[in-house]
């Protein structure tokens, strides 16, 4: 891509943007109006970022350049895009109406989504009615959900935010939902502290049950039920999300209790698939669950139909791109004005910094340019009290600024000048325009700032942001979140020319810890000294 004339067009016009200041480009009102977005109550105003609508239409040509609108088809229909495994990229499947048709190796995918989504909608409502009862009869009210990456993030995101919203809330009273990802011991003691094995039902996420943390700790929670009630009650109290009902059965759950997913999702965009829909539908019952469902679903629909000019996620991509690749910036911030969505970053992470962070292209060629983002996130106003002084001072990182119109929770006391929700909601609409506008050596002399403080005080401004405005944060609301932001990262990805689908880097460090493992085997088992490593990790491994 960066051969082509779109992108040198997009190189040359740097010089005129490095000229230009926010200051000044958010003062033309026709641009600002211009560059803004919206659909179903999701508002985007990109106004603020470190560009002119002659930006933007280079961008689309660069897009038309990339082969976007037939590579977004191509992901839609089905064609094996993640070229490097053989695979079909299907997550849109996992939340399309039952009448859709979407097709992998010619065979539509939808019925056996339903299939799975029916068998899941019945299960929780035998589960969550009392009907299903545990080894001692008892009803089961907790669920820990054992997962890593895919299985633990994406549904944590979602868990987190529906915590809060009053409809989700009511459905889950007296009910728990944890989630057991890290195989560390603490996490385990963590995930399970005040729960009772008989009244708890474990879901061992696992594609292939052989993920080496996740059946670790799958066997460590099945020894903590077994060990109170039994080993005939592992049945009761263990159901899996996999595909190899062989292993699953082995391990003494039912193969009746496993839901499958399939080769063609990802585990960073498995979160609509029986990942995360059957440890969230425990917790809240199934319709909130197909509200979340129906929300990205909706965009997915945006996604493919719209035109660039108005399309969230291309929009998006394109000026993500942008900001990489031309204008320098290797970070995005991700910054809700919900504590709700405290999850989001975190699970963009993975979803982004997992799908793009590669450094060939997907044919294998080394990639003459940056590609992939450093994402990192919290919820404001917290992050203003942590690391906003970077970002206003140090080192420019564009911004990605989330606020909600409602509030989940709304209070206002008495006497009080604004709600809550207001005083969160005025640094969300603060913080953009410090960041664009700053603040200059002659504004602050006119304020009898000391000359010695003015370097200091000093903001440059100029610094890129985008703002999201959602009407409200219910679950239909969270599945718009999530579809805008897996289809942003897809759009940076066919841009790039990369394969946002595989995860090779993933893998090394798997191979060289089987290393370790046996070494530490045979030197707490049989006495072995420490061999076959290099000099600092041979005297590590001996002083552990």
């Amino acid at each position: 891509i960066s051969d082509t004339d779109q992108w040198k067009a997009l190189q040359a016009h740097v010089g005129a943007i490095h000229k230009t200041h926010l200051r000044d480009l958010m003062a033309d009102a026709d641009r600002c109006k211009a560059m803004t977005a919206e659909f179903e109550g999701v508002h985007l105003d990109y106004s603020r970022q470190q560009a002119t609508t002659e930006t933007i239409d280079k961008l689309f040509k660069l897009a038309e350049a990339a082969k976007l609108k037939e590579k977004i088809e191509k992901m839609f229909n089905g064609d094996k895009i993640n070229s490097t495994e053989n695979r079909s990229v299907l997550h849109v499947a996992l939340r399309a109406p039952r009448d859709a048709v979407i097709n992998s190796d010619g065979v539509n995918v939808v019925p056996e989504v339903w299939a799975v989504i029916d068998k899941i909608k019945q299960f929780s409502e035998t589960f969550r009615s009392g009907s299903w009862v545990g080894a001692t009869g008892k009803p089961l009210t907790n669920v820990v959900s054992v997962g890593i990456g895919g299985s633990f993030l994406g549904p944590l995101f979602v868990h987190t935010a529906l915590q809060t919203d009053p409809q989700a809330a009511e459905s889950a009273k007296g009910r728990q939902l944890r989630f057991l990802a890290n195989v560390d011991p603490v996490d385990v003691a963590r995930s399970i502290k005040d729960l009772d094995p008989e009244t708890t039902l474990v879901v061992i996420v696992s594609k292939t049950f052989t993920t080496a943390e996740t059946m670790l700790n799958a066997r460590t929670i099945k020894e903590w039920i077994v060990s109170s009630l039994g080993p005939q009650a592992v049945s009761k109290h263990m159901i899996a999300v996999s595909t190899n009902l062989k292993l699953v059965k082995e391990f003494g759950i039912d193969p009746n209790n496993a839901f499958g997913f399939w080769d063609w999702v990802g585990g960073r965009y498995s979160v609509c698939s029986a990942v995360g829909v059957l440890p969230l539908s425990l917790q809240y019952g199934f319709p909130i669950v197909q509200k979340f469902l129906e929300g990205a679903s909706s965009i997915d629909n945006h996604f493919r139909t719209s035109s660039f000019e108005k399309n969230l996620p291309v929009l998006l991509g394109l000026l993500s791109v942008w900001n990489v690749s031309f204008l320098g910036y290797p970070a995005r911030a991700i910054l809700p004005y919900s504590q709700a969505l405290e999850k989001l970053a975190p699970h963009i992470q993975q979803l982004s910094m997992e799908s793009n962070g590669k450094g060939v292209s997907i044919d294998g060629v080394r990639l003459p340019y940056e590609a992939g983002e450093i994402d990192f996130g919290e919820p404001g106003t917290n992050g203003q009290h942590s690391f906003y002084q970077l970002i206003h001072q140090g080192r420019v990182i564009p911004c990605d600024f989330i606020g909600v119109i409602k509030s989940q929770q709304p209070v206002y006391l008495k006497g009080e000048t604004v709600s809550n929700h207001d005083e969160l909601m005025s640094n969300f609409f603060a913080q953009p325009d410090a960041l664009a506008y700053g603040k200059t050596p002659e504004q602050l002399r006119s304020e009898n700032v000391s000359e010695n403080l003015i370097p200091h005080k000093t903001f440059q401004g100029n610094r890129p942001s985008l703002s999201f405005l959602l009407s409200s944060l219910s679950a239909y609301e969270i599945g718009q979140l999530l579809a805008i932001y897996e289809h942003r990262i897809a759009v940076q990805g066919f841009i790039w020319g990369i394969n946002s689908f595989d995860q090779w880097g993933v893998e090394l460090g798997k191979s060289l810890a089987s290393q370790v493992r046996k070494q530490l085997h045979a030197s707490r088992m049989e006495g072995k000294p420490v061999e076959g490593f290099n000099p600092s990790s041979a005297s590590l491994l001996a002083r552990y």
